[in-house]
């Protein structure tokens, strides 16, 4: 089994001191949430968007699609950023395990986060979509207490 959580890849936390990542909904960077099937080896090491293991199928592209970010705002003490969530429509595409978003502005592709789906997913001629979680301290997708 490839997939093991959901987590943020470590090379994406030196990142943020390095200012490669811009999540300013507007004005930022281009990322997206490219899809694999459960061969895909991720682990917090991970460091860039890579073609293997990436899922193919009827109206799915490599490097997947692009997310529309949210500002980064403040919960209390906690910083986030958020997604809306990505509908890939009208796909054919089978044995999804997980995601990882990716910064495809950047030079390279730098790795962003690894998303475990929790088991195989599939979609037939219909639309695939990935719920993000709330927007809060204790739920959204990028978060630094």
């Amino acid at each position: 089994m490839a997939f093991t959580g959901n987590f943020l890849c470590t090379s994406f936390k030196k990142e943020l001191m390095t200012g490669t990542h811009n999540f300013t909904a507007t004005t930022g960077n281009t990322f997206n949430i490219a899809l694999y099937d459960n061969s895909a080896s991720f682990t917090a090491a991970t460091t860039a968007y890579t073609t293997s293991n990436e899922i193919s199928g009827t109206n799915y592209s490599a490097k997947g699609a692009a997310l529309n970010p949210v500002t980064p705002t403040t919960s209390g003490t906690t910083a986030l950023v958020d997604f809306a969530d990505e509908t890939f429509s009208n796909v054919t595409i089978s044995s999804v395990r997980g995601g990882l978003i990716f910064n495809d502005t950047a030079t390279g592709d730098p790795s962003v986060a690894v998303l475990d789906f929790g088991a195989d997913k599939a979609a037939s001629s219909g639309d695939f979509t990935i719920v993000f979680p709330t927007a809060d301290a204790s739920n959204a997708i990028i978060r630094i207490a």
